[in-house]
This record gives structure tokens, C-alpha cells and sequence, in this order.
């Protein structure tokens, strides 16, 4: 028996950012969910294939807006996804989710979208908020006003879902165009519901927007019903003739906005106390925003996250590195008959993957205090902190949010940046929004940290280090941002105005999805480009291989120099040698002139140099090069601290550490992020600008602080 195919449907989730619409979403779709780019550009798209009655159903997660003029790239894509631009398919079902605490606001985006002629359902949300304002809805009123089916959901309680899914499948397969009369003024819709209530009462049950419509267009077979009740026919009477002395307008804003308030005061009434009080999130605010205390707040929770993200994940980092050193004792054996082949699968792909997965634990818990952040509405708070810190430079409040998405990744920071309206303010925060410490430099960081800092100095100053490289992108990116704007770019500083969300506890169910979509990326990543980079950097250390005679010429003078010398540590200085006769050492003896101002040697410029594609290929490319010359057996770590220059001085001290940690803090090694700023820009020009001036400044600040601690003794 042959499965029976299923109609294939498309439902796009609109609405307001803040309504709830992501928590909607994700209680929908769970994690089926596939995140990547909406074709043709670069803003990301969240779309999940759920099976529901009859229907396979793709339901996408459009980016929120406020309007159907937009005013910013990504609400440009927004309206283009609604109606079909983007892959030439509209939507079957527009899901408009709507704020039930902030009725006049939101349903001004429905106003728009009921024009559109496409099928559409209203899910109310924040309804368990309005009641505990001391409200209620009416949500028959609330039907009969809008037009069109509509669902109350408590998505973060999970309750209301199956109401909801049950209402999709109903207007898939004969869905209801929403029906409204925005050309009516407050007083002609308020003769027009109390026609209807009297025309109810006398046993006539009239729809909203049929009486709506005999209100305006009068009719004689309508008036003759009412000459049987004077006092319905007076209704009516008075009814028309307030239409007629309104007129017809055109459905401009303050129409538009004059049927949401209407709406609300119809459909919301009070349950309890209307003494305005201060209200505990009121008081909360009062501490969060202050110009004082609220960043100081702000600092600790920053401070917490990443001290947090170094203690917690300890524990699972020394699981994993030991789960991959018996990988590689276990498969070494199995390949000793092919010396190539061994050395690839070990040192070249297992150690590669291996040398990155292990910052996993780092990777999932930043993901977790970020969506635990978002998810109490904290992050809106702290957006409304940074208008204050970054208004003297230039930008406004808005620039946060792209800043603040760059310490995940820089490429959705720099897309990110199409909310803020102007075009300079735009670029300028682009410009510096790979400055912010991305999840891809964590390893980098820990790495060292873990090694040069932790052991002698604790856990205290081993989270403070963290803290501060993450802190020092944004320290730098505010002058930067004041430098473009007043010599290059010459913008001005926008007013910023913000709404502020509700307190509320994170749905740990988002949290969790947040941190396995965020960490199967991470992982993705892995698989793919860290890979490929392994086995190139693996294969220029390994060849060309040292030839018989020369090793044992090396072997001769290494006995006759020492004598006594054990032969491990022979082998060591063999596999030192042939690394650096290899097409990766020659290389990095080439460049090594260029980075020894910032105390790095040929074998850390080559890391750097091999990042360029992907920073997370930082830590396996040092892995790589630094077990090919040494010890298999031992961690990077200790190999990093065991590494000595050609006069024998340790290669890696604190101050090279720290070195390394700021260049690659203020770098600009990520082609795929160069690649985003051209295509944002739409300029190769700013791509090279900002690869130019980033390396330059991390450079000099490396040589600086590299140069500085010599200065001071403690290189």
C-alpha cells in the first residue's frame, strides 16, 4: 500500500517583535526548525516542516515589524516574504500574532495586512498578562471587530496550542480573508455596534461589518424593517446620518490607529482597581535603567555569564578531550603499517575535530545566558544602558542589538544592522561590529587562559581575562565608531525610542532549543570547514617528508652534542625538524619577521595566517602544529607551555598570551564575515577597508602589549 502524499502548505508567522511571535513559533515547530538565508540575500530564515491533519506544513518565522512601509532591510524582507517576492510563493495562512496587553499598537500591523487579500489567523497572545493587570477581553467582540478567526495562546505555558493547530488546519483548507472597515470614524462605529445590539435583542443577528456597511449605504429594504420598531429605526436614523456627515476618507494612519483604539476599548474592560500604582517591574526599571547602577548591574551580569561560561564547563571539557586521546590511541594501532595514513587520521582529522568540539560546553552555556537574558526581557533593558553609552559617538540604542548578536557571530550582527533606519549609522555600526568577541575566538581565549592563566593565578583572574577580551572589542569599537562618524561618515545620532518587554521567566523550552540549534551549527561547522582546514594544514606539515639520510645525519649530531640523550627526545627533535623543513614551516620562517614584534614565532604566525578563512581553525591549526613536533600523548596546553624559541627560551609566557588573545580580539580573520560586509555595503570598497584597519589595530595592539610587558620584565 502506497503512502498518499501530502499537500505541501506554506504559513508565515507575522507580527510585532515582542508579541510573543519567536515563543509561537517555537512551540509550533519544536526543533525541527532549519535555520539559514532567505534566498538571494542575507537575512536569516527559520523555517520548520510540520506534519498537521492533511497537511505538510512549512511554517516560516518572519522577521517582526511594525508596519507594512518598512523602514529598515530586514523589515524590507519581512514584507517581501508576506507577499511572495522572495521565492514567488505567498503564504497559504498568515499567522498575525497580536498582543492582547497592547491591542491599539499591534493591530495596527493587522490594519495592513487585512488588505493584502491573503487568509489569515489572529493569535492573541499576553492574555495571562492582561488579566493579572486587572482586565478582561471579550474575545466575541474581539472576532466580530477583526474579521477573521482568532486563537488565544499562552505560548510560554503551552497552553491554547492544540486549540491553535486545530484552527490552522480549519482556514488551510478554507481560509477567511479578514474582513474590516478602517474608513469609519469612532463615532459611526459606535452608532453601528449599538444598531447591532439592539438590533440582537429583537431577535436579528446581524455580523459587525454588515450592519457596518448598511450604516454607510443605507437601504430601503433595510429601513422599511425598521419602521416596525421606532426605536430601532431612530437608532438607525442617527446611525446614517453620522456616516454622512463623516464622509469617505482616505485609510491613512490616524484612521488606522483610530479603529485599533477603538478596538481595544470595546473589546478590553476593567476587573479590577484603576488607581495607578507603581508597579513592581516599575520599580525594577527604576534600578535596571539608572545611569549609574543600572551599568554597573550590567557589567556584573556580564562579568557572571563569562566567569560562568569558564568555571561550568570544565568538567565536560576534560570529558571530551579524553574521549578524543583514547580515539587516538585506539585507532594509532590499527594504522602503524601506514605511517601517512596514520598521521592523517590522528594528527590531521582526529586531532583537528577534536582540538574544536572541546569548546562545545563554552559554546552551549554562552548560548544559554544569552537566551535566558532575552528571554526575562532583560536584553531590551540593557539595549536602553547602551543609548546612553554609545550616544556620545554617534550611534543610538538600536545599535546594541547588532553588537550584542556579534559576540555570537558577526555575520548575523552585521545583518542585524538593517533595523537601524539610517544608511551611516548602518555602516558604522557594521563597520565595527566585527570588533565584538564572537563565539568563534572563545577557544582561542581558553585555550590560553587555561594555560598560562589558571594555573598560577585561579579561577577569579581566569574569568576576569575572559570578561575583559570580550570587553575590549566594545572599549574599542566606541572611539572607532566617533572617528567615522566625525571624519568619515559624518552622521548624525538618531533619537532612539524602544518598548520596553514584560519581566517574565524564560520558557526554559526556548532556552533549550536556543542552546542545541546554536550548538548543531557550532558542531556543523565543525564537520565541514575545520575539517578540510585540518587535513590542508596537516598535509603542508607533514610534506615534504624528511628522507632517510638526513634523519640520520640529524640522529648523529644530536648524540654527538648530547650524549645521553633519550630517544624520545630524539624523536621529538626529528619531528621539530621535519616541521620545519615542510611547506608550513618554510612558509612561517618567511612571515615570522613580520610577528615576531608581537613575541610570535613562525609556528603561531602560520596559525594565524591558516585562520583566515574560518577563526575556529585557530586552536586545531596550533593542535596540529604543535603535535607534529612533539608529544602526541600530551595536551595542547602543556605542549604550548613546553614550546621554546631556538635559543631556548619558552615561547609562550603570559605576556605572549595576551598578546595573541588581542590580536585575535581586534582581527578581522573571517572571510565569510568580509564576504557579508560587501554584500551589506554593496562595496568591496568597505570589506577591504575593514579588513585593512583591523588588522592594523590588532597588530599594533599586540605589539604593544607584547613590547610593553617586555619593558616591565614580565616577558
Amino acid at each position: 500500500m502506497s503512502a498518499i502524499a501530502l499537500a505541501v502548505k506554506r504559513v508565515a508567522v507575522v507580527g510585532n517583535p515582542n508579541a510573543g511571535k519567536t515563543t509561537l513559533f517555537n512551540s509550533l515547530t519544536g526543533s525541527s526548525q532549519k535555520v539559514g538565508n532567505y534566498p538571494g540575500v542575507t537575512v536569516e530564515q527559520v523555517v520548520a516542516r510540520k506534519t498537521l491533519g492533511a497537511f505538510q506544513i512549512d511554517f516560516v518565522d518572519v522577521p517582526g515589524l511594525y508596519s507594512l512601509t518598512p523602514v529598515s532591510e530586514d523589515e524590507r524582507v519581512a514584507l517581501n516574504e508576506i507577499e511572495g517576492k522572495l521565492d514567488g510563493r505567498v503564504p497559504d495562512l498568515l499567522v498575525c500574532v497580536v498582543d492582547a496587553s497592547n491591542l491599539e499598537r499591534n493591530l495596527f500591523l493587522f490594519t495592513q495586512i487585512a488588505e493584502l487579500g491573503i487568509p489569515t489567523l489572529l493569535v492573541l497572545t499576553m492574555v495571562d498578562r492582561l488579566r493579572e493587570s486587572g482586565k478582561s477581553l471579550d474575545l466575541a467582540k474581539f472576532r466580530d471587530m477583526v474579521g477573521c478567526e482568532s486563537v488565544v495562546v499562552v505560548a510560554h505555558k503551552d497552553l491554547g496550542l492544540p486549540e491553535l493547530q486545530d484552527a490552522i488546519v480549519r482556514n488551510l483548507e478554507s481560509g477567511r480573508v479578514p474582513s474590516i472597515e478602517l474608513g469609519v470614524s469612532p463615532v459611526v462605529e459606535g452608532h453601528s455596534l449599538a444598531l447591532r445590539e439592539r438590533l440582537a435583542r429583537l431577535g436579528f443577528d446581524y455580523e459587525a461589518s454588515t450592519v457596518r456597511n448598511l450604516v454607510q449605504n443605507p437601504s430601503e429594504e433595510f429601513r422599511q424593517i425598521t419602521q416596525d420598531f421606532p426605536e430601532l429605526a431612530e437608532d438607525y436614523d442617527r446611525a446614517v446620518q453620522a456616516a454622512k456627515d463623516f464622509g469617505r476618507t482616505e485609510v491613512d494612519i490616524p484612521t488606522r490607529y483610530a479603529w485599533t483604539s477603538l478596538v481595544e476599548r470595546t473589546v478590553i474592560s476593567s476587573t479590577g482597581d484603576q488607581q495607578r500604582k507603581l508597579s513592581p517591574a516599575d520599580k525594577i526599571d527604576r534600578f535596571l535603567t539608572h545611569r549609574f547602577f543600572g551599568l554597573v548591574f550590567f557589567v556584573a551580569v556580564m562579568y557572571l555569564t563569562f566567569q560562568s561560561i569558564y568555571t561550568f564547563a570544565g568538567p565536560l571539557m576534560d570529558l571530551i578531550e579524553s574521549g578524543f586521546s583514547k580515539v587516538q590511541n585506539w585507532v594509532s594501532p590499527m594504522l602503524e603499517g601506514n605511517p601517512v595514513m596514520q598521521s592523517l587520521v590522528v594528527d590531521g582529522v582526529i586531532a583537528g575535530i577534536g582540538g574544536i568540539l572541546v569548546f562545545l560546553p563554552q559554546i552551549v552555556i554562552l548560548f544559554f545566558f544569552i537566551s535566558v537574558l532575552e528571554g526575562t526581557g532583560y536584553l531590551a533593558r540593557a539595549a536602553f544602558l547602551m543609548d546612553r553609552l554609545l550616544g556620545w559617538c554617534g550611534l543610538n540604542g538600536r545599535a546594541f542589538i547588532p553588537l550584542l548578536s556579534s559576540f555570537a557571530c558577526a555575520i548575523p550582527g552585521i545583518m542585524a544592522a538593517r533595523v537601524m533606519p539610517d544608511p551611516k549609522s548602518r555602516l558604522a555600526t557594521i563597520l565595527v561590529a566585527p570588533l565584538m568577541s564572537c563565539s568563534a575566538r572563545l577557544p582561542v581565549y581558553l585555550l590560553l587562559i587555561g594555560a598560562f592563566i589558571q594555573p598560577t593565578y585561579g579561577a577569579f583572574w581566569s574569568g576576569f581575562a575572559l570578561f575583559a577580551m570580550h570587553l575590549l572589542g566594545l572599549v574599542v569599537a566606541i572611539p572607532i565608531v566617533f572617528i567615522l562618524n566625525r571624519r568619515m561618515l559624518k552622521g548624525s545620532r538618531l533619537p532612539f525610542m524602544l518598548e520596553l518587554p514584560p519581566y517574565q521567566w524564560p520558557r526554559w523550552k526556548d532556552v533549550a532549543l536556543a542552546m542545541y540549534l546554536r550548538g548543531k551549527v557550532f558542531v556543523t561547522t565543525a564537520g565541514t570547514t575545520i575539517l578540510v582546514m585540518s587535513v590542508i594544514i596537516w598535509a603542508a606539515g607533514y610534506f615534504p617528508q624528511m628522507g632517510a639520510a638526513d634523519r640520520e645525519r640529524t640522529t648523529a649530531a644530536l648524540k654527538q652534542a648530547q650524549p645521553g640523550i633519550e630517544d624520545k627526545e630524539v624523536e621529538n627533535r626529528l619531528a621539530q625538524k621535519q616541521l620545519e623543513q615542510s611547506v608550513l614551516g618554510r612558509f612561517g620562517k618567511a612571515v615570522e619577521p613580520v610577528f615576531a614584534p608581537a613575541g610570535f614565532d613562525w609556528r603561531i604566525s602560520t596559525a594565524i595566517l591558516s585562520a583566515f578563512p574560518a577563526r575556529e581553525t585557530v586552536v586545531p591549526s596550533l593542535g596540529i602544529i604543535f603535535s607534529l613536533g612533539g608529544d602526541e600523548e600530551e595536551k595542547l596546553a602543556d605542549t604550548l607551555k613546553q614550546a621554546k624559541w631556538p635559543d631556548g627560551r619558552p615561547l609562550f609566557t603570559l605576556t605572549t598570551s595576551i598578546s595573541l588573545m588581542v590580536f585575535f580580539a581586534l582581527c578581522a580573520q573571517c572571510l565569510s564575515t568580509l564576504a557579508t560586509v560587501k554584500r551589506e555595503t554593496n562595496s568591496t570598497k568597505w570589506a577591504v577597508f575593514m579588513f585593512v584597519y583591523m588588522t592594523v589595530l590588532a597588530y599594533v595592539c599586540a605589539v604593544l602589549v607584547y613590547q610593553g610587558g617586555r619593558l616591565l620584565g614580565a616577558a
